[in-house]
C-alpha cells in the first residue's frame, strides 16, 4: 500500500480556494463524488487533486471509461502540465465483447460487461495500490448497470472495495444517464457539484457548490470558479464575520479643504461612502481625489474600473493635474480594468480582497456599482455581494468609495440599484441652473461616524481639479435641479458677493 506523507490528514485539491470551502480537502479513505455537465471542469479538478498527491510521494490512479488516454494527456498538456506519476489506466471492453461471433446468446451483454469492467478496476487497484483514485465517469458504470438496484449495488461494492484498500476515491459523474438519480448521493461521503451557467450576454459563469460532505462544516453556497490555463480558480464566498483587523479609525482627508469642511473633517477609515449622481458630475473625479489624497499621505490605493477605458481615464486625469501612471509606477496605486461581461463578482471580490491583503491597501474605489450591477443582474444578490465585499473591506480598515450613476440629469432621479442604506456616507452631486448656466451642486446627506456640514456647496472641474465654493445659501430647490433665488446673496462661484 502506498505511503500516506505524515502531517496530510486531508487529501487536498490543490486549488487553494477549493481546499478552503471543503475545509482542508477530502478525508481520507472516503468515497466522494465529483458531478457536473459536461464542460463544467471536472476532468480538470481531478487530475490537480492526482497530481497534488504525486507532488506529496503518493501513488495515483485515473481509470477512464469514456475518455482514451490519449485525450487525457492532451487535456493535461493544454494546461501545461505534465502527469508522469499518475497512471492512467484506459478501461476498454474485453475483445470478446466487441465481437459478435462471440457474444452470449443467453445472457445481456451488459452483465459480462459490468462484471469485467468492474474486475478490471480491482485488478488495476492491486497492482498500483494507490491512495488516490479517481474513476471517471460513473454514466458508463450506470448505462452498464441498467437498473438502479444494480446500479446502487455496484457502487456500494466499489465503495466497500476501497475502504479495505485505504485509498481516498473521487467518482466523477458527467450527469448524462438520469439527472434524477440520486444513488450515490446516499452512498458518498462528500458530493461537490459543479455547475456552468449561460447568461444572455457574456462569458460562461461557472459556480461549485459542496452538497454533502459528512462530519464536517465546510463553506456553504454557491462559489465562483473559473478554468483557466494552469487549472481551476476557485474563489471563496467572502464571509466578513471572519476577517478582523485592529487600527485607528481616524479621518481621511480628500485634499480639498472645503469638501473636507463638508463632510466634517474627512471620512472615516474603515467606512464606505458612495457618491450618486447623474452622468458627467464628476462622480470618479470625486472618488479618485481620495485616492490621490491617501497616496499623498504615503498610503496606498486601489482603482477599480468597470465603466471606462484606462487610457482615457490617465489622459482625463492628466489634464486635471494628476499623473496616475506615474503613482502606478512608484508602486502607490494600483488600476484595474474589470470587465464586467467577463468576470464573475465572486471573481472580482477575490480580485479585490487579495489587492488588499497583499498590497495593504488603505483606499480602494470602485467605479461604478452600474458596472458591477452588469455582472450580477440580479439585484438581491447583488446588494448582498456589496455587502459582504463593504464589510470585509471594512475590517480591513480600508476606505472604501463607491459610484453610482442615476438615471436622469435634473429633477426626480433613481438608481438602478439602491445602496444608500448599506454605505456609512452619501454624497450626492447634482445639476443645477442658475442665471442662465448650467452648474452643478455637491451636498452630504449622510453619515454615521459623525456630524457633517448640511448645506450646498458649489463646486466646478477645471484644468487644476476639483474646486469646491461657499455654501449655497440664496436658494432653494438646488437639488431639484431649478432652485429659486431668495437671497440676499447668490453663493455662487464667480459670482460677486451681494
Amino acid at each position: 500500500m502506498s505511503h500516506v506523507p505524515e502531517g496530510s490528514p486531508d487529501a487536498r485539491f490543490g486549488i487553494s480556494g477549493l481546499d478552503d470551502i471543503a475545509a482542508g480537502g477530502l478525508e481520507r479513505d472516503r468515497v466522494f463524488l465529483l458531478e457536473g455537465a459536461p464542460g463544467t471542469g471536472k476532468t480538470t479538478a481531478a487530475l490537480s487533486f492526482l497530481m497534488e498527491g504525486v507532488k506529496n510521494g503518493e501513488a495515483t490512479l485515473y481509470v477512464t471509461l469514456s475518455e482514451t488516454e490519449e485525450e487525457m494527456r492532451r487535456a493535461a498538456a493544454s494546461h501545461g502540465w505534465s502527469l508522469n506519476g499518475i497512471e492512467l489506466f484506459e478501461l476498454v471492453p474485453p475483445e470478446s465483447l466487441l465481437d459478435e461471433q462471440q457474444q452470449q446468446s443467453l445472457l445481456y451483454s451488459s452483465d459480462l460487461e459490468l462484471g469485467e469492467t468492474t474486475r478490471m478496476i480491482f485488478d488495476a487497484v492491486e497492482r498500483i495500490t494507490p491512495t488516490r483514485v479517481v474513476i471517471d465517469s460513473l454514466s458508463e458504470i450506470r448505462l452498464l448497470a441498467q437498473s438502479s438496484l444494480r446500479y446502487r449495488r455496484q457502487v456500494l461494492a466499489l465503495k466497500h472495495y476501497f475502504a479495505k484498500h485505504g485509498a481516498t476515491v473521487l467518482l466523477l459523474d458527467d450527469l448524462t444517464a438520469d439527472l434524477n438519480d440520486k444513488t450515490v448521493h446516499s452512498v458518498a461521503h462528500g458530493v461537490i457539484q459543479l455547475q456552468e451557467l449561460a447568461p444572455e450576454y457574456g462569458a460562461e459563469r461557472r459556480r461549485v457548490r459542496i452538497i454533502k460532505y459528512r462530519g464536517r462544516r465546510f463553506r456553504g453556497g454557491y462559489h465562483d470558479f473559473t478554468i483557466k490555463q494552469g487549472g481551476l480558480d476557485v474563489y471563496p464566498r467572502i464571509v466578513a464575520s471572519e476577517h478582523r483587523r485592529v487600527f485607528n479609525r481616524d479621518q481621511a482627508s480628500s485634499g480639498v479643504a472645503e469638501l473636507d469642511a463638508l463632510l466634517g473633517g474627512g471620512v472615516e477609515r474603515g467606512s464606505s461612502a458612495l457618491i450618486l449622481g447623474p452622468a458627467g458630475t464628476g462622480k470618479s473625479l470625486f472618488a479618485i481625489n481620495f485616492a490621490i489624497a491617501a497616496v499623498a499621505r504615503g498610503e496606498k490605493a486601489a482603482l477599480f474600473i468597470f465603466d471606462e477605458e484606462i487610457g482615457l481615464l490617465y489622459d482625463r486625469m492628466r489634464k486635471l493635474g494628476a499623473d496616475l501612471e506615474a503613482l502606478i509606477a512608484d508602486g502607490l496605486l494600483v488600476v484595474e480594468q474589470v470587465d464586467a461581461a467577463e468576470m464573475s463578482p465572486g471573481e472580482f471580490a477575490d480580485r479585490v480582497r487579495r489587492c488588499v491583503d497583499r498590497q495593504q491597501i488603505q483606499t480602494v474605489v470602485i467605479d461604478s456599482l452600474n458596472g458591477y450591477q452588469a455582472a450580477m443582474p440580479q439585484e438581491q444578490f447583488l446588494v448582498l455581494h456589496i455587502h459582504e465585499l463593504l464589510q470585509y473591506l471594512n475590517r480591513q480598515g480600508a476606505s472604501t468609495f463607491l459610484t453610482v450613476a442615476q438615471h436622469g440629469l435634473v429633477g426626480e432621479m433613481k438608481a438602478p440599484v439602491d445602496v444608500t442604506y448599506l454605505a456609512d456616507t452619501v454624497i450626492l452631486l447634482r445639476y443645477f441652473e442658475a442665471l442662465g448656466h448650467v452648474r452643478r451642486a455637491v451636498s452630504v446627506i449622510k453619515k454615521r461616524a459623525g456630524e457633517h456640514e448640511k448645506t450646498i456647496r458649489e463646486y466646478t472641474i477645471d484644468g487644476i481639479g476639483l474646486s469646491l465654493g461657499a455654501p449655497l445659501t440664496g436658494f432653494q430647490g438646488v437639488l431639484r435641479g431649478v432652485p429659486n433665488f431668495v437671497g440676499p446673496g447668490s453663493g455662487l462661484m464667480g459670482e460677486p458677493a451681494a
